[in-house]
């Protein structure tokens, strides 16, 4: 049963207003849930950053974009989603919101992935813009400032593309490699360069926000939402410390959750395939009766012929096919379900600025 705002439980934890949220809530009831923070002037800047295994990191991440943030004379947030991390993120997020006045943390109950903390994130934003960036600085707050100066020339969104890309040979021709596929199945233009690091403009995270679907990615929705768009070049630190979570096969299922959710160009080209091993079969099926006119002793097995011939046929038309429509059944059967994108554990609200803290 969804709680109200009234039926939400506060406690205080390190002299922060702490909102217990135990049973699943519907994520764009969070903003009014937050009651702390809802009640404060609308920012200019909202930053948000899901949180997974960074947490040495997350200190300079704070200072750094206070420091930034405060220099460029605007109200703005930070708002840190930490999204089941298993290391101790989650305790530094907790102790840094005493600290830093305009931080919001957000726990969600496990790990849903990044594009679904990222989303939670942006459902609590409520900054006439948006920034959208990792937490492992790599993605450098000092570039804040001149992707708003690139949005206020009249742009809707503005992308960082990353001029050096500070990761591994592999996760870069990888990456290379699935957004030239992405971009082919889906219709969707993406640039391999950028990442999440962008601003976005008001309308643009209310229209990703209203999008509900149980399959998330991140820069394919945002894209599709057709905002006018501009990107800046930028410099992609390397990472302070640690390695980054995902592996291999980590990169694959996420490239191939967002291939399917955004595109049914799949089904076609499974249809071709399937036609095209069909074809190939009644054609060698063709060759093997004209060899039997000609010789027929080179077949002494009675039945060889047709057996091969359908047995080419029936597996060339049905078993790809139903594979693929298989996926796209599956993710229909999850999407049915009506699950929440994801569920929040615990959300705190840093002191006012200017509050005396204890």
């Amino acid at each position: 049963m969804l709680q109200s705002q009234d039926e939400i439980a506060s406690s205080s934890i390190y002299g922060c207003p702490t909102l217990r949220m135990n049973a699943p809530v519907r994520p764009w009831q969070l903003g009014s849930a937050a009651e702390a923070a809802a009640t404060r002037p609308v920012p200019l800047i909202s930053v948000v950053s899901p949180v997974y295994g960074a947490a040495p990191l997350l200190p300079a991440l704070c200072e750094r974009l206070t420091r930034t943030l405060s220099a460029m004379g605007c109200g703005y947030e930070i708002i840190l989603v930490c999204d089941g991390s298993p290391d101790e993120s989650w305790d530094v997020m907790a102790r840094l919101v005493r600290e830093v006045p305009h931080l919001t943390v957000v726990k969600l109950s496990r790990n849903f992935g990044q594009h679904y903390a990222t989303t939670a994130g942006m459902d609590l934003a409520r900054g006439e813009w948006t920034v959208v960036m990792d937490c492992d600085l790599q993605d450098q707050p000092e570039e804040i400032p001149r992707l708003l100066a690139k949005a206020q020339e009249g742009f809707d969104i503005v992308v960082a593309r990353r001029i050096n890309r500070q990761h591994k040979w592999w996760k870069r021709f990888t990456s290379r490699a699935y957004f030239r596929v992405f971009s082919l199945l889906s219709g969707v233009k993406l640039d391999s360069a950028v990442g999440s690091f962008r601003i976005m403009r008001r309308p643009v995270v209310d229209g990703f926000c209203s999008m509900r679907e149980a399959y998330r990615m991140f820069a394919g929705l945002v894209e599709w939402l057709g905002f006018s768009t501009a990107s800046i070049d930028v410099q992609h630190a390397a990472r302070p410390e640690g390695e980054s979570s995902y592996n291999l096969m980590r990169l694959l299922r996420m490239a191939l959750d967002g291939m399917i959710s955004f595109s049914n160009r799949p089904l076609y080209i499974s249809v071709a395939l399937g036609l095209t091993i069909s074809l190939c079969s009644a054609l060698y099926g063709s060759f093997l009766v004209v060899r039997y006119l000609i010789d027929p002793a080179a077949y002494s097995v009675p039945g060889w012929l047709s057996t091969v011939t359908i047995t080419s046929l029936i597996g060339g038309l049905i078993l790809l096919n139903q594979g693929v429509l298989g996926i796209y059944l599956g993710r229909l059967y999850n999407q049915a379900k009506g699950r929440p994108l994801y569920v929040v554990d615990k959300v705190m609200v840093g002191p006012a600025p200017g509050a005396q803290r204890d």
